[in-house]
């Protein structure tokens, strides 16, 4: 057991049988009545934010989350299978831990999974990843100066959207936490 002293960002508290992490936390001492803790947690099952207040020094439950890095390998039907990077070890991860994020995993990627007790919690990709444009429409004569966009296929099957003069063939750096396009890669 741990107290309300102990709350940074990024601790998991468990409460009710599920597990919250800590986004930002606020120490408040008013002038009239007993200092309390304010929190913004987030379901890291779930992905639900809410707002918790504590009062100081109660006791909460911590979970013992272990981060570790791995290689992303293949897809096996709905699961992903990664390697440890320390001991080679693989792992089996569901579809539905995964989630968006294998909308930019390619072969080989570098990962960090979020482990409970040995089951995977949520995957956190780096913050931008290089995809080919598998398919896109054509530019017309004139589109490179309006500052207008079009959908394009990238190689892992998601759909970004792109500047009206890149073509299909170029690769470009996109951020994962919002499929945003960031510019193009030159080889």
């Amino acid at each position: 057991m741990a107290s309300t002293n102990d709350i940074k960002n990024g601790t998991v508290i468990k409460e009710n049988g599920q597990l919250w992490s800590v986004v930002e936390f606020q120490h408040v001492k008013p002038g009239k009545g007993g200092a309390f803790v304010r929190t913004k947690q987030k379901n890291v099952v779930s992905g639900k934010i809410i707002d918790k207040t504590y009062n100081a020094g109660a006791k909460i439950e911590t979970a013992n989350v272990d981060r570790r890095d791995y290689q992303y390998l293949y897809q096996d039907g709905a699961d992903f299978v990664f390697m440890d990077q320390s001991d080679y070890d693989q792992l089996t991860v569901s579809g539905a831990v995964v989630g968006d994020a294998a909308k930019f995993m390619l072969e080989n990627l570098q990962v960090q999974i979020a482990l409970h007790e040995g089951e995977p919690l949520y995957l956190e990709l780096p913050a931008s990843v290089v995809l080919e444009v598998t398919y896109t429409e054509p530019g017309l004569q004139g589109d490179r100066s309006t500052g207008g966009t079009k959908p394009a296929t990238v190689e892992t099957g998601a759909e970004i959207q792109v500047p009206l003069f890149l073509e299909t063939g170029t690769k470009v750096k996109v951020d994962t936490r919002t499929g945003d396009y960031l510019g193009r890669v030159n080889d």
